[in-house]
């Protein structure tokens, strides 16, 4: 069987290397910054980490090989601008936007857009990075070097932030995992929870969207679709063509993870609707030590990345899916204790959404 190689070396690669064991399959992360090529057969399989990367020996090796998958999805992905317009083209709900040109300014922005308007780098920015508010009550304009290298949104003032994890494989197959609420903290997603019951009847709204979005690109793989819920209504916040953070709560509560999903995609075996265990929940580990106290705790499932330690960087997660509500929310508050005090909002959050 063929090789499958992951474009990029971090904790998403490592999961798909640990999913790929009950599947027999060898899976091979590499570092961008390689300086040692990989000796790639041309039956192997490329797929990715990440949609942003540098032009480097090895990125240029592997996004060339014949078998690199969703090549074009890929570069409208890593361009917010090109995204937006696929959306437009598609007739996909999403925030009413503005291209940065050398012509604009805030003036017209905040005449079509509204008093907030949320400037968004084109490429990069993540986690609340390279993105930047205009208030129109002030004398703002637009920084000169956020000029052709941004676009521009209108606030969305959402009830709820949601994303919904689809996989489809090369016959145009489409499976789904439940919406899931997310919750952020300084840009940065905290918390995860699903499935959720007020969530279900944008269910179907949330598949036809994802699907047609798919389809359209013949992708195939996991991709994921963030959004803002507006009332009963969803609009496209980001999409992300991989496996997502938002899905890490898989591992536990289905059947098949978004990681197992994923390699069954691009390695053409049967895709199954995923059984949904229980209600689960995730949580980031944000820039804190690792803790063994946290595995004597009922229904911790953790997963340590292994990275050096930096303020808000997510270093690990933690997964509960226990068949009964009551146990997860007594297991969250006893993980409360153990971790920095912002995080007791967010399990009082989770806690409220199961």
């Amino acid at each position: 069987m063929s090789d499958i190689w992951v474009l990029g070396a971090g904790q998403l690669g490592a999961m798909l290397q640990h999913a790929a064991m009950p599947l027999a399959l060898k899976v091979n992360t590499v570092d961008i910054h390689a300086t040692d090529l990989p000796d790639l057969n041309h039956a192997d399989i490329i797929t990715v980490e990440l949609e942003h990367w540098p032009e480097t020996a090895v990125t240029a090796l592997l996004s060339t090989h014949p078998n690199f998958l969703n090549r074009n999805s890929l570069k409208i992905f890593a361009d917010r601008r090109l995204q937006k317009e696929l959306l437009d083209s598609l007739s996909l709900p999403h925030a009413n936007w503005q291209p940065v040109d050398i012509d604009m300014t805030a003036r017209r922005l905040h005449h079509t857009l509204g008093n907030k308007v949320l400037l968004k780098r084109r490429s990069g920015g993540y986690d609340g990075k390279g993105q930047l508010w205009l208030n129109g009550e002030q004398e703002d304009e637009i920084p000169e070097q956020w000029i052709n290298n941004c676009i521009a949104e209108e606030e969305v003032r959402f009830d709820e932030e949601v994303s919904l994890i689809g996989a489809r494989n090369t016959q145009g197959n489409c499976v789904f995992y439940p919406l899931t609420a997310n919750l952020h903290y300084q840009g940065i997603l905290l918390a995860s929870v699903s499935p959720i019951r007020s969530l279900q009847k944008m269910q179907s709204d949330a598949e036809q969207m994802l699907s047609s979005l798919m389809n359209h690109l013949e992708y195939v793989g996991v991709m994921a679709m963030e959004c803002f819920q507006v009332g009963n209504r969803l609009y496209i916040n980001e999409i992300a063509p991989r496996v997502h953070n938002s899905g890490h709560w898989t591992q536990a509560g289905a059947s098949v993870s978004q990681f197992e999903m994923h390699l069954r995609a691009v390695a053409e075996i049967p895709l199954v609707q995923p059984v949904i265990k229980n209600s689960s929940v995730m949580l980031n580990a944000l820039g804190m030590d690792y803790n063994k106290r946290w595995h004597a705790i009922a229904g911790a499932e953790v997963y340590w990345y292994g990275k050096d330690v930096r303020p808000m960087r997510k270093l690990g997660h933690i997964n509960f899916s226990l068949p009964d509500k009551s146990r997860t929310a007594e297991s969250l508050n006893q993980l409360k204790t153990l971790l920095d005090d912002y995080y007791a909002d967010a399990i009082n959050w989770c806690i409220s959404h199961l």
